[in-house]
């Protein structure tokens, strides 16, 4: 058996993990239907949960909370809004916009239990939405 050339072996390896990671990355940013059959985009999120709350993090930069729906529905996390340019940017020439624009919607399943609370905040480029136990 021959050995392998290593510097073949890694670029490949290095290939396919780019490769993966943009599969990733269209995977987020996809065009979906929301319950009202508009197209919406998903952003990423996670869900983090303490003795006193469930804690979710969006990746929504630029996007003021104060905008943002966000609601228990049927055990699930409905987080809507809009991301849009501002005003000041709708007429600049784009050289790249890989943030996704419009309509999104994202409903994350939450961990079984009863909150008393749904409390939206802006903190480093994420929507934090904080849900005290009841």
């Amino acid at each position: 058996m021959a050995a392998r050339n290593p510097d073949v072996w890694m670029w490949s390896e290095a290939c396919d993990l780019i490769a993966r990671a943009e599969r990733l990355q269209r995977q987020f940013f996809q065009l979906r239907s929301s319950v009202r059959h508009l197209p919406v985009w998903e952003p990423p999120a996670d869900v983090i949960e303490t003795e006193r709350e469930v804690i979710v993090l969006l990746a929504l930069p630029g996007v003021d909370p104060e905008r943002v729906q966000a609601a228990i529905e049927d055990g699930k996390l409905v987080v809507t809004g809009d991301r849009v340019l501002p005003p000041e940017l709708r007429t600049a020439i784009i050289h790249r916009l890989e943030l996704p624009q419009g309509r999104f919607e994202r409903r994350l399943a939450l961990p079984p239990g009863r909150y008393s609370d749904v409390r939206r905040l802006s903190a480093n480029g994420c929507l934090v939405v904080s849900l005290l136990k009841a």
